[in-house]
């Protein structure tokens, strides 16, 4: 069986750890692995398969004799990097939304529309979360009957914003329980015991970005550039688990 190095944005970061997990709890045929960060996060260790490597600091040269880089550390660090791996030899797959929209770059859920990753360039885009589990229940009812319009609601846990997220949760659950005042630093206002109406930005027409992804991705995804979505997210004070 052929094996790969794989090289791991992000790697200390909520999802970046969970990416290493699941490589090794499926027993992907991982060579070695490549644990990248930003410089706060230099000389950490991360076990993997019971070897420790250290997390090394991302540059421009991170990606010799990478096969698969995989990318969580946000939008900015990904147009960044992501064209650079590529021209290293490796094959990225893009957590953050950067490529989503490029018309040049799948988005793929491997159930709906696995052969989109044949006509990659270097760079396969992972779409958004909340997307991901709506259009696995969504295609087989295309399938089976034609979608016509989708009206959506998502309640969505912290740990889609990450670690800090999470940290700021535990904090203010601690001190409200006490009857302390909280801070608030990673949302506008306290997440603990609360629920804020709205995700990631609001634009214009009075939404926000994260449902606009809903729309813009669920219809790339089932090829329905028409199809009719309504979308409303909100933060709930959960630290895993949308729904």
């Amino acid at each position: 069986m052929a094996s790969y190095n794989v090289a791991v944005v992000g790697a200390t970061g909520a999802v970046g750890q969970m990416m290493c997990r699941v490589l090794e709890e499926r027993n992907f045929p991982v060579k070695t692995l490549r644990p990248l960060a930003s410089k706060r996060s230099y000389g950490k260790k991360i076990t993997f398969k019971d070897s420790e490597y250290e997390v090394e600091v991302l540059t421009d040269d991170s990606f010799k004799n990478i096969d698969i880089a995989l990318f969580s550390a946000g939008s900015d660090t990904s147009l960044k990097y992501a064209p650079k791996a590529v021209a290293s030899g490796a094959t990225v797959i893009d957590n953050s939304s950067a490529f989503r929209m490029d018309p040049g770059v799948p988005l793929v859920v491997p159930e709906i529309n696995k052969s989109a990753i044949s006509s990659h360039k270097g760079i396969i885009a992972n779409p958004n979360c909340s997307t991901i589990q709506m259009v696995l229940a969504l295609k087989p009812l295309d399938d089976a009957y034609k979608l016509k319009r989708i009206v959506v609601s998502t309640y969505q846990a912290v740990s889609g914003t990450g670690k800090t997220a999470i940290e700021e949760l535990l904090n203010q659950s601690k001190a409200a329980l006490k009857g302390e005042p909280t801070v608030s630093a990673v949302y506008p206002h306290q997440i603990a015991f609360n629920v804020l109406p709205h995700i990631d930005v609001f634009e214009s027409d009075g939404g926000t970005k994260e449902e606009k992804k809903m729309v813009m991705e669920t219809r790339k995804i089932m090829d329905l550039p028409d199809l009719a979505i309504t979308a409303t997210a909100v933060r709930v004070p959960v630290i895993n688990c949308h729904s």
